[in-house]
């Protein structure tokens, strides 16, 4: 492959010394840009831009080409998966993503089989395969998949939702079929996050947007232990053990601990989490990721400068017994910000984080 000319967002991940702090934005091919809802266009719609691996690639490139980003993100959704097993998902305008077929009974889960990535998510490696040509070593490409819960929370309710009920009462009432369902997804999930890695992926992240909504003990049987298998299985193929794997659960700054056991290598934080609190508790075993909220981005350049400082001072000095920081949002850049304060953030970054890296 490609050697690489700014390698900086994977050493960092190793948690080896570099120069400055690397930034990469979550959902950074997005609404906000221009050059994007016209390629969206071209699409005619979001499911077609992602199954189509030139016009994913294209939207990958336009925020590196654009800003100078220090790393690349598959540009593709968390639901392939759930619509790989023949649930019928469909994006509805207001609503977001539908499934025309959510899992109801006991013999719906019981349907379901595990998918196979190259057969049938084989559109997704050819867009990964396409990204690492186009990108020619300039950055990293980060491959990325839903949680297991974050998928059966979809798969079961049908869509998103703000009380969950479909898929707590999965789990309140018939646990045996939650982790049965569970199981599946993160067997699905195992050969997905491979399969990327063998296209051309050179690190891994798993989005947990709905594991914040459970209880400590939920979260740990029902969320974390399938991301630990996840990371477990990552960790003992040689084809992947190298491959550093970030995990990200939304409103799950409790339990940042008994995430870095799972044996991840970096955790993402959503802007809830005091930075220097969590250096403080886990710092030292895995790299930190965030945690500006996203909605500084709809504001000014003065106030995106000033909150991106705030956690560049928040995270403090990388000291050589600290794994390090890679600055992101908290969560995902909004269709509201403005593209002008993506350039102020990534400039405030580059230019201003060298200072916490002498010594």
């Amino acid at each position: 492959m490609n050697t690489m000319k700014n390698d900086l967002y994977l050493r960092a991940l190793r948690g080896e010394r570099v120069e400055r702090t690397p930034i990469w934005v979550m959902r950074q091919a997005g609404r906000y840009l221009p050059e994007y809802r016209a390629t969206r266009a071209q699409a005619g719609d979001f499911l077609t831009l992602c199954k189509t691996p030139e016009l994913a690639c294209e939207v990958t490139m336009q925020p590196i080409d654009r800003f100078g980003l220090d790393a690349a993100i598959l540009f593709s959704d968390i639901l392939t998966i759930p619509d790989a097993m023949g649930l019928g998902l469909v994006l509805e305008e207001g609503v977001g993503p539908v499934f025309e077929k959510p899992l109801r009974s006991q013999a719906d889960i019981d349907r379901l089989t595990k998918t196979d990535a190259e057969q049938d998510l084989g559109y997704v490696m050819d867009a990964v395969r396409v990204i690492r040509k186009e990108l020619d070593g300039r950055v990293p490409l980060i491959g990325f998949t839903g949680s297991p819960w974050t998928l059966a929370s979809y798969m079961v309710e049908g869509q998103g939702s703000k009380e969950f009920r479909r898929i707590k009462g999965l789990m309140f009432e018939s646990p045996a079929a939650a982790h049965q369902l569970l199981q599946v997804v993160t067997d699905s999930v195992i050969d997905y996050l491979k399969a990327q890695v063998a296209a051309g992926a050179q690190s891994l992240m798993v989005f947990d947007t709905w594991g914040g909504m459970l209880s400590t003990s939920n979260y740990q049987q029902f969320s974390l232990a399938y991301m630990d298998q996840i990371v477990k299985a990552l960790k003992a193929d040689p084809a992947t053990a190298d491959t550093p794997v970030v995990l990200f659960t939304k409103g799950g700054g409790a339990w940042l601990e008994m995430m870095a056991d799972t044996g991840c290598d970096g955790l993402g934080l959503d802007w809830t989490v005091d930075m220097a609190d969590a250096k403080a508790r886990v710092g030292d075993r895995v790299v930190l990721q965030g945690n500006m909220d996203p909605v500084v981005m709809n504001t000014g350049s003065e106030q995106v400068t000033d909150h991106a400082m705030q956690v560049l001072q928040a995270y403090g000095n990388h000291a050589e017994t600290d794994r390090g920081h890679i600055f992101n949002l908290g969560h995902g850049i909004q269709p509201h910000a403005k593209p002008d304060n993506m350039r102020a953030l990534v400039e405030t970054v580059q230019h201003k984080s060298a200072a916490f890296h002498q010594g």
